[in-house]
């Protein structure tokens, strides 16, 4: 037990990199660690570097993972099942692609070209930018097994029940459909290729999400040593029966994924806001964000597009009011 405490602080929390940026901020910088501005440069330093480490680690095994799961086989997948389990399915899929909803949405397209059901498309679209391994690990490492679990299970169960809801909606006809290229036969990928892909994968969602990790680090110490307690309890605090729907509007307008959100939702925690608040503002902000609802409306038209935003809208804060009253 004392091992995997250790490996857990080590790995996941990183308290060496927090020494080591604690003696940068007093020994090198001069910064006292009990002032506002230690405590930010400290902040911006460790969460930066310690997002860049794990995005990098975490991204080359996932991407490794995705490398046996091309757009081609997930099709064949979700094509082969019906009913209820196809809702899970396409779920449990979306956890195996990239990190953002602008990267999930060319894949939906691609489903729904082929003629997969639309609720199992949309299953898949909920979860894909919402829940997948890399957010699990990231989570963990900042929040702990407990929530992180939360966050994957609650993910997970909004993707199945809105998949359903918007098959029994019977909108299909609002779907635009592309014309697709058949599928051709699966090559073998080498070690070599998976390792490529891996790294490219890296290289690639880097360039898409360093600047939002940079601007989720610099908000998140904001509000952690700037912004007073009081303030952001007044708005996001327990005794604000809106702080849920104030979180998930506040999240909309925000394009970021789960790595830029993180440092916001800790430094939210550490202000006391509850944890069901604090899951509806990181699901708005990789559900429902203005530039990839702009993407999917070029797919998705009509009374389909709104039934899915307010669905989405609707579950996000019903999860959030739900953990909260269970004071989880």
């Amino acid at each position: 037990m004392v091992f995997f405490q250790w490996m857990n602080d080590q790995l996941f929390k990183m308290t060496w990199l927090y020494d080591l940026v604690e003696w940068l901020v007093e020994g090198v910088f001069g910064l006292s660690m009990s002032s506002r501005i230690g405590e930010s440069v400290h902040f911006f330093i460790y969460d930066t570097v310690k997002i860049f480490i794990l995005l990098t680690a975490v991204i080359f095994f996932i991407s490794y993972i995705q490398s046996y799961f091309p757009p081609e086989r997930t099709k064949r997948l979700l094509g082969n099942v019906k009913g209820f389990l196809g809702y899970v399915i396409g779920a449990l899929l979306g956890t195996l692609t990239p990190f953002c909803s602008c990267s999930s949405i060319p894949i939906f397209i691609g489903f729904t070209s082929s003629g997969l059901p639309v609720g199992v498309t949309f299953s898949f679209l909920i979860s894909s930018p919402m829940v997948d391994l890399a957010s699990f690990i990231m989570l963990m490492s900042f929040f702990g097994l407990k929530f992180s679990v939360i966050y994957v299970v609650v993910g997970l169960i909004l993707a199945v029940v809105g998949g359903y809801i918007i098959d029994r909606l019977d909108l299909g006809r609002d779907v635009v459909r592309y014309e697709t290229a058949s599928d051709k036969p699966l090559d073998e990928l080498t070690l070599k290729d998976r390792i490529d892909f891996s790294i490219q994968q890296v290289k690639e969602i880097f360039q898409r999400v360093w600047l939002y990790v940079l601007g989720g680090v610099f908000i998140g110490a904001l509000i952690h040593n700037w912004i007073p307690e009081s303030l952001i309890t007044s708005i996001l605090g327990e005794d604000n029966p809106f702080a849920v729907v104030i979180a998930t509007v506040i999240g909309m307008p925000i394009y970021a994924d789960i790595f830029g959100t993180l440092p916001i939702a800790e430094a939210l925690i550490a202000k006391g806001v509850s944890v069901g608040t604090i899951l509806s503002f990181m699901m708005s902000v990789v559900a429902l964000s203005l530039p990839s609802l702009i993407m999917l409306s070029k797919v998705v038209k009509g009374k389909l597009m709104v039934a899915f935003v307010f669905i989405m809208f609707v579950g996000i804060i019903l999860i959030g009011y739900l953990f909260n009253f269970l004071n989880v």
